[in-house]
């Protein structure tokens, strides 16, 4: 399949995108407006700089980029855009009316043309792999200099580009620097075709998290309030539906060794709160709500964290992490978050949108794969009843974090570099 044929597929597709959208919309609040942005019919101001996250993961690892970009470089105008409510929230709440934003367009032709014909970017960032052939394409026709910053690409991925080699060799030759995670990434490209010398191993920006103080201080307040030290504390974070009974299945396993047992789980996705809170009281657990400020004491078993942007409070406040989208077919979820504040990490076995670093935390001893619910309970009593194997955990995930620092560095240089500062 090439370009033409891909186009004209996204132009017979387009009743079911406004149907997805209307869909997503009698699910979640946050996806009933700025329709408009998403087919490119809404007005923006030119920028020199435009730069693409996805989802949330994907815009707090483009922050401290971004950051870097405007304190060194002032006079750059920037645009920021992203495709979910969850990545939207957060460039609002990082930058303000520093930045323009709003969501990029879906990749049909006329939409990503008019966003361009408005934006007129001379250079443009696109983080992880979140590549459009048709925005790739009119972009450098336009003469838009493209970097793709944080790149990964995993073999699964990898493997379905080589399927359809002409849609996306194109696309990749297209652009003019990757600032790849990994070696394994960087060889990847190389084979789909892409020239070694627009190639630089970077590492991951993920590794340059830093947790502010005041969220540090927060998440302490709450494990306080919530539970004594002595009691046990897991989260699951990120999870999808098709994960939630193996979850409460691993806590019912927990509560028999400790009563007092509290867990913490966040679905990924805000439509799912509900489905997830029905789901624990079906399952005849003691629920707290954190939306609704319900109060957690010690006979409360479950608090689902039913709220936007509190993760990574989450995480300071538990013991122990399972992350989500790894007990199905989904590809995963950030498993750095947890690591970087010390706690011993699970996953399930399908995790290849961070194999790489999935593969370091495991090989340190910080991360432990899980194929069960059974298995995932066995493994959080284990940690909880053997201190000494929780503290070499943990400290294991805090050196990974700190050796593997750097990329936002060499990232930064390789933007300068491609904005001509250099």
């Amino acid at each position: 399949m090439n370009r033409f044929i891909y186009s004209i597929l996204l132009y017979l597709l387009f009743p079911l995108l406004v149907l997805y959208l209307a869909v997503r919309a009698i699910k979640s609040p946050d996806y009933r407006g700025r329709w408009g942005e998403r087919f490119g019919l809404t007005s923006l101001n030119k920028s020199d700089l435009l730069i693409h996250s996805v989802s949330m993961g994907e815009t707090l690892a483009a922050i401290p980029l971004i950051r870097a970009i405007q304190q060194a470089h002032p006079q750059l105008s920037i645009t920021v855009t992203t495709t979910s409510p969850t990545g939207s929230a957060e460039v609002k709440k990082a930058f303000g009316e520093s930045v323009q934003h709003c969501y990029l367009p879906f990749d049909l032709p006329f939409s990503v043309r008019r966003f361009l014909k408005q934006v007129k970017p001379q250079y443009c960032i696109i983080m992880e792999t979140e590549l459009w052939p048709n925005l790739i394409h009119q972009a450098s026709h336009s003469g838009v200099k493209l970097m793709l910053a944080n790149a990964r690409l995993s073999e699964k991925s990898a493997g379905q580009y080589q399927k359809q080699l002409t849609l996306s060799q194109p696309m990749l030759q297209s652009l003019d620097s990757i600032a790849a995670q990994s070696q394994q990434a960087a060889e990847r490209f190389i084979a789909l075709g892409v020239s070694a010398d627009k190639i630089e191993v970077c590492g991951s920006l993920k590794f340059d998290l830093s947790v502010a103080d005041d969220k540090r201080e927060q998440a302490r307040a709450l494990r306080q309030q919530w539970r004594p030290a002595t009691c046990p504390v897991w989260i699951a974070g990120s999870v999808h539906p098709g994960e939630f009974d193996a979850i409460l299945t691993a806590h019912r396993h927990l509560l028999t060794i400790s009563p007092d047992a509290l867990l913490i789980m966040v679905p990924r996705h805000s439509e799912k709160f509900d489905a997830a809170a029905a789901r624990i009281t079906e399952a005849g657990f003691s629920l707290a709500r954190r939306s609704l400020n319900e109060s957690v004491d010690g006979e409360t078993q479950v608090l689902l964290g039913d709220t936007m942007g509190e993760l990574l409070t989450f995480y300071g406040a538990a013991d122990q992490a399972f992350v989500g989208g790894t007990l199905i077919e989904n590809g995963g979820h950030n498993p750095l978050e947890p690591a970087a504040l010390g706690l011993p990490v699970f996953v399930g076995p399908h995790h290849w949108d961070f194999a790489e670093i999935t593969g370091l935390l495991n090989e340190a001893g910080a991360l432990k794969v899980v194929s069960s619910a059974e298995e995932l309970g066995t493994a959080l009593v284990g940690n909880f009843e053997d201190k000494s194997a929780y503290q070499v955990a943990s400290k294991a995930g805090l050196r990974v974090v700190d050796a593997n620092k750097g990329a936002l560095q060499k990232q930064f240089a390789l933007t300068n570099r491609l904005i001509a500062f250099e």
